[in-house]
């Protein structure tokens, strides 16, 4: 049974905190400063602690940073009780949490549901974490043999490959429909996309794609997938696009994740008005095709000049709006669906692949299969050189 364990020097908040967790069937311990937290911590090995930032003794960010720092420790998810970070203007406070490594935070007074949908976010990445690190290790000593483990490399990284494409979504239909396509490369990769329901009324569509190739860039990808299907990223409106890119950037910072930055491009349409809101870091432009047939087709470039994900800290996004007219069809795209090497050497191009979408759209034949078989047929390899990920969403 995952542990979880409570550090807090304030024992009603201990007694209230530890009988709500053994209520939901979790293994709780507490501990009463931050000095005898860490010391139950390396015994325990809990798979999530939540951790009073002011305490007496040793605060709870000092407390973060040496579990975090210590590499039995690293993957324990680490929540922070405060009353900072709940107000405009503490920002910084927020960013200091991070900084020493806590992966939530919630505020006191202590809201009882939250801290239970917290703790099960919490407790789903961290055991998706564990996963992934298994894999991770496995795949780190099968490279040492390379040449002599080599077929078993590849399996590895198919079976990583299947496990990635396990947690995408399937086709959506209803009265918006999306169809998916995600064509790995031979290498693991960080692409990654889902769409759902944030309400009745609001759908969710986000497409991201980490910078390089192999197990890391395949679980940062993983990971940003799981706080987005969670809402797990503090203080945000997951329905306005421009909110969930500052948080995002605020956490996925890349002198924090291997060097690693991501693209991403995250959309929200309203159904009841038909208007879609997105945002863009970095991320090819979505193509929105509207019109009846080739006489009358409108066809837009939906982006921006945003950074991609974790380069600076400091970064403000923009929301952009658009109303949505019947018969539109909506394209996003890693850029693994346009950088195909022909073979001529040039490489194929953005605008290619749009003219490719807005010419299947004339004669009606934009299924996505047709469209891959057309890059397929470019492409100078056997294999892709990058992951490819397209996605159609028809509004009706």
């Amino acid at each position: 049974m995952l542990k979880i364990l409570i550090i807090d020097d304030d024992p009603i908040v201990r007694t209230v905190l530890k009988r709500t967790l053994l209520n939901q069937g979790y293994d709780t311990t507490t501990a009463s400063d931050g000095e005898e937290g860490i010391i139950l911590a390396k015994s325990l090995h809990p798979a999530l602690i939540i951790c009073d930032w002011m305490m007496s003794k040793l605060d709870g960010l000092e407390v973060c940073r040496r579990i975090k720092a210590d590499p039995e420790l690293a993957t324990t998810f680490f929540i922070l009780l405060t009353a900072k970070g709940a107000a405009p203007g503490e920002e910084k406070d927020r960013v200091q949490g991070l900084d020493a490594g806590a992966d939530e935070f919630v505020s006191k007074p202590i809201e009882m549901n939250e801290l239970k949908a917290r703790v099960r976010a919490g407790l789903r990445l961290h055991q998706l974490n564990q996963d992934l690190q298994t894999q991770k290790q496995a795949l780190e000593q099968l490279n040492q043999n390379l040449q002599t483990q080599k077929q078993i490399l590849e399996a590895e990284l198919a079976e990583a490959a299947d496990y990635v494409r396990s947690l995408l979504p399937p086709s959506l239909s209803g009265k918006v429909t999306i169809e998916a396509l995600f064509i790995p490369s031979t290498q693991l990769g960080g692409d990654c996309f889902d769409y759902h329901w944030l309400d009745d009324e609001h759908l969710a569509i986000y497409l991201l794609d980490v910078s390089g190739h192999g197990v890391g860039s395949a679980l940062l990808s993983v990971s940003v997938l799981n706080v987005l299907r969670s809402q797990s990223l503090p203080n945000t409106n997951f329905c306005q696009p421009s909110q969930v890119l500052k948080a995002l950037n605020q956490a996925f910072q890349m002198s924090h994740h291997g060097e690693k930055y991501f693209t991403i491009w995250y959309g929200v349409y309203h159904l009841p008005q038909r208007q879609l809101v997105y945002a863009s870091a970095g991320h090819p432009p979505a193509v929105l095709i509207s019109g009846k047939d080739k006489t009358d087709i409108d066809v837009r470039q939906l982006g921006s000049l945003d950074l991609p994900i974790g380069f600076l800290a400091d970064i403000y996004f923009e929301d952009a709006a658009l109303d949505i007219s019947t018969n539109s069809t909506l394209f996003i795209f890693s850029d693994g669906a346009y950088e195909i090497h022909q073979p001529d050497g040039k490489i194929w191009g953005l605008n290619a692949l749009i003219d490719l979408l807005i010419n299947s759209s004339n004669i009606n034949t934009s299924q996505l299969k047709q469209v891959l078989a057309h890059i397929m047929s470019l492409n100078a390899q056997e294999h892709l050189d990058d992951d490819l990920s397209l996605l159609k969403v028809n509004f009706g």
